[in-house]
């Protein structure tokens, strides 16, 4: 297993790798799907208004977040910002749909200009992929208006325990546990709520895993062809430790936070 999985953590080749699962991404992105729900709903529960003015939503994908949020909040304007822009159009949908002015800007979110006061900044399942998380914390804080709101999800170090266990190398430069936030978050934000519980997949077979990985477009610099051994081997190894009622396991590690600016 050791090398199947080799992630790149620059911009260019993250970006290509979601945008070769931008079709089947949507569908096959469960666990991210109920992160961005869970996201949501933990914004509301810690009082945010019902109506944001003017919000930004980066790492917006095929637009899971976007949609949750649209659903539980009214928002005036909205900015969508994505390393892919062919995601534009799938992920603003939903804006378009209830009439929401939308803009969509392309580009890593360390590099975007930021000029407004933002009531809302938002992203699910993104911020683990930023090399440099407390410096684009401090430019976020910096974009939030007077009382502003962040609320964000990344993964914490038991994400994809069962790979790791298996020998890849497969990570992001940023995994996070609850306890790890407190120390990065800029002092002009208020942590308002932090949440860490995992969710676990199941699938048939290991093969089932490995195109779940490739259908998110989460799995880095897998290879593209394994040779039958390689695969025997894989689902061999795969079954022996994580193999319960006849299903393969796949943890997700969410960690999601909401905060406030002073």
């Amino acid at each position: 297993m050791k090398d199947h999985l080799l992630p790149e953590t620059s911009s260019t080749r993250v970006g290509q790798c979601f945008r070769r699962g931008l079709g089947t991404y949507h569908q096959a992105a469960r666990a991210q799907a109920q992160i961005s729900r869970d996201l949501a709903g933990l914004l509301a529960e810690c009082g945010a208004p019902e109506q944001f003015g003017n919000v930004l939503e980066f790492g917006c994908g095929t637009g899971h977040l976007t949609e949750a949020l649209l659903q539980r909040f009214s928002i005036g304007a909205l900015t969508l910002n994505d390393l892919v822009a062919e995601a534009a159009e799938l992920a603003g949908a939903a804006a378009r749909k209830q009439g929401v002015p939308l803009r969509f800007v392309a580009g890593p979110v360390e590099t975007l200009r930021l000029p407004q006061e933002y009531d809302l900044i938002a992203s699910a399942s993104t911020v683990q992929w930023l090399p440099d998380l407390p410096e684009v914390l401090e430019r976020l804080c910096a974009s939030l208006g007077p009382g502003g709101w962040l609320a964000l999800s990344g993964f914490g170090t038991a994400q994809f325990r069962e790979l790791a266990a298996l020998g890849s190398a497969a990570a992001a430069p940023n995994y996070l546990n609850v306890g790890d936030w407190p120390g990065i978050l800029p002092p002009g934000l208020e942590l308002k709520a932090i949440r860490q519980q995992p969710i676990v997949l199941e699938f048939p077979t290991a093969v089932d895993v490995l195109r779940h990985l490739r259908a998110t477009g989460v799995n880095g610099r897998a290879r593209d062809r394994w040779s039958k051994q390689q695969l025997r081997s894989f689902e061999s190894a795969y079954r022996e430790r994580f193999e319960r009622n006849g299903m393969l396991s796949l943890t997700y590690d969410p960690v999601m936070l909401v905060a406030r600016k002073r």
